[in-house]
């Protein structure tokens, strides 16, 4: 038996294949969209420019970095790891509107592969957050951030950043399924904010208060801001405890456990809903 295509006895080659051609067109349906909203493209690159701006020179003056180095060439990594952070209520928000607007029940009334819609979604962010920090980048630069850590290490940092990323994509994805309209995705901002904030992003953590700055050491923006920070050159002024001595290996066991936990239930969550 044949369907547009796909045949029922597909062996585990053809369903591996249709998968990745389904999620294929998933990604070119959004990155379709995402060319054709403009202002969508100006607030993703507008804020993290703003934010540079903003904490950069409003903020920077009356800001130290513990050890010495220059606060700006400090707080560009933490800016790339904030934008990658926040990234995940943005994807939440397409997920719900999509659902809100009966589309993923076209989707799921479609002969195509039951993770598409998911494995699709995430690989579209990750180039739409691939293109946000290429932006940054270039802001940085022309702010006067300079990476001092040749080129392996500043694209090992890129990586770790993207790999954050990816991570919290399957958070999004999973949060745009739960909540139940568009309104309720806007309120995530009071999740994101905190949770890329409250970290090592703008202050080292041994500038906060105790117990503020075991949460900012043990949050997974702070493994990857102060793994970046690393390999970029940039002063780090990471403190003595385990887990800021251990930033590099965290920066990855924390996406990874992320994706290996969030990716199969926003999948599973997918998969159950009522037609």
């Amino acid at each position: 038996m044949t369907v547009q295509g796909k045949t029922a006895d597909d062996g585990l080659g053809g369903r591996l294949y249709w998968a990745v051609a389904d999620c294929w067109t998933i990604v070119l349906r959004g990155l379709t969209h995402y060319v054709r909203q403009p202002s969508n493209i100006a607030w993703q690159l507008g804020f993290p420019i703003v934010s540079v701006l903003l904490f950069g020179y409003v903020f920077g003056s009356a800001m130290s970095v513990p050890g010495g180095g220059d606060y700006r060439t400090f707080l560009m990594p933490g800016m790339f790891g904030m934008t990658m952070a926040m990234g995940f209520m943005n994807t939440a928000y397409v997920v719900v509107y999509d659902s809100a607007r009966g589309v993923t029940d076209r989707f799921r009334s479609m002969p195509m592969s039951p993770s598409a819609v998911v494995t699709g979604r995430g690989v579209g962010d990750l180039i739409g957050a691939t293109l946000d920090l290429v932006v940054l980048a270039l802001t940085a630069l022309a702010v006067g951030w300079r990476s001092d850590g040749g080129l392996p290490g500043t694209l090992g940092a890129f990586g770790l950043l993207l790999l954050l990323r990816f991570a919290l994509i399957w958070i999004g994805v999973l949060l745009g399924l739960l909540v139940p309209n568009e309104e309720a995705a806007g309120s995530l901002f009071a999740v994101a904010f905190p949770f890329a904030m409250i970290s090592s992003a703008f202050v080292a953590p041994s500038l906060m208060p105790h117990w503020l700055g075991t949460i900012a050491m043990w949050n997974p923006v702070s493994a990857t801001v102060t793994a970046s920070r690393e390999l970029f050159g940039n002063p780090v002024a990471a403190g003595d405890t385990w887990i800021e001595q251990h930033a590099m290996l965290m920066a990855i066991v924390w996406p990874v456990a992320i994706t290996a936990v969030f990716l199969p239930l926003a999948v599973r969550r997918y998969q159950g809903l009522s037609r």
